[in-house]
């Protein structure tokens, strides 16, 4: 056995870093990696959400529903992005996910709160998430009670230092029983076929590189697009089949409500699926090897799930996360399919997520066309 040399050591240091310095993307992941990380959890995860969508319906424009007004627009938990005299019109932004809370102000709350009695104030919920108003709710409370007080004076004013003057109601729709897994599983549904889906296509062009068949490819007389075509077909099969297994898990072991349409979730999937692969495609067109295409897939993957609404509630991250999160497909497929399974979501409801995901599709296949290489260098 040799004696160690110091000198062939430093000779295979230097080479090594010679190699990673050539090896700037994989340098980029290695750094990115780390600092995304550290932004995401640091600034973008937040457990107790604030500024939260709410739409307010006032059957009763006295001054104490508008002192109860004044005190959501002073919260920092709500944030009112509608006012409106319709209960049903406030119901349905609660349907489309434009608000999670709808608060309604009954017909004669102001005569009741003066005669005595005591008025139902209602609070609805989209407990699709019950981790994202849990704190909200819990202040609601105690907020609109604390609104009141200066209002109740003379002769009301006994009844400032009582219990509320008013009883709260607080429904929990989509999931009463604020069952944790009727938010996750279907959320899996999309992170699962996030990374599968691009881990398997993001290998497809990279392995033709590395053995040596890319050459074979490119001498087929076939386009990029039918290329592209041609390699990622055979993954939606694959991609539906995962995705009727999970269904049919989170239907007969988690119980997860199935209250929409099939064909529309079938719908919603197919376009996901296709953004998925075609994201690795992409991957596949850029990276050097199969070990750059798999860090791209990391730093795909990690943003969706911390972004997406998946793991933490969507509406309380900042503007700048959210602005994020809204690029990613993952992002509106989930709220397509908790709509469609919890909420009995249709077309109408659903467009709105629909819609970026096939503009997304399209975008990345012309970036995919593009980046395609019909030269071996």
């Amino acid at each position: 056995m040799r004696a160690f040399s110091f000198a062939r050591f430093v000779a295979v240091l230097r080479k090594e870093l010679v190699q990673i310095r050539r090896d700037r993307a994989t340098l980029a992941m290695i750094l990115g990696v780390p600092v995304m990380q550290l932004l995401l959890f640091g600034f973008a995860i937040n457990l107790n959400p604030k500024d939260l969508p709410t739409a307010i319906s006032i059957d009763d424009p006295g001054a104490f529903s508008r002192s109860i007004v004044a005190a959501l627009h002073n919260s920092s938990y709500f944030r009112i992005i509608d006012e409106t005299n319709s209960p049903a019109r406030a119901r349905q932004l609660l349907q489309q996910g434009k608000v999670l809370f709808v608060v309604e102000v009954p017909v004669n709350f102001d005569r009741d709160i003066v005669r005595g009695s005591q008025p139902s104030l209602l609070i609805e919920s989209d407990a699709t998430d019950p981790a994202a108003g849990s704190y909200a709710l819990a202040a609601f409370n105690t907020l609109a009670t604390t609104a009141l007080r200066d209002d109740l004076v003379g002769p009301l004013a006994a009844r400032a230092q009582g219990p509320p003057p008013f009883q709260l109601i607080s429904h929990l729709l989509y999931n009463p029983e604020s069952n944790t897994q009727y938010n996750i599983v279907p959320g899996l549904l999309a992170i699962i076929l996030t990374m599968t889906m691009v881990l398997i296509t993001c290998l497809a062009l990279t392995r033709e590189r590395e053995r040596g068949t890319y050459e074979n490819l490119l001498a087929m007389p076939a386009t990029p697009l039918e290329i592209m075509l041609g390699k990622i077909s055979p993954n939606i099969l694959i991609g539906s089949i995962q995705s009727s297994v999970i269904l049919i898990a989170a239907r007969y072991i988690f119980g997860v409500p199935m209250l929409g349409s099939f064909v529309l979730l079938a719908l919603g999937l197919t376009i996901y699926i296709t953004a998925n692969l075609a994201v690795g495609y992409t991957f596949s067109t850029i990276a050097e090897n199969q070990l750059q295409a798999m860090q791209m897939t990391v730093f795909f993957l990690l943003p969706s799930i911390l972004l997406s609404g998946f793991a933490f509630p969507f509406k309380g991250m900042p503007t700048w996360a959210q602005w994020i999160g809204e690029v990613l497909p993952a992002t509106h497929f989930l709220r397509i399919v908790r709509g469609i399974l919890l909420k009995g979501n249709g077309l109408f409801e659903i467009w709105p997520e629909l819609w970026p995901l096939i503009l997304f599709l399209f975008i990345v296949t012309g970036i995919a066309l593009a980046r395609f290489r019909r030269t071996l260098d």
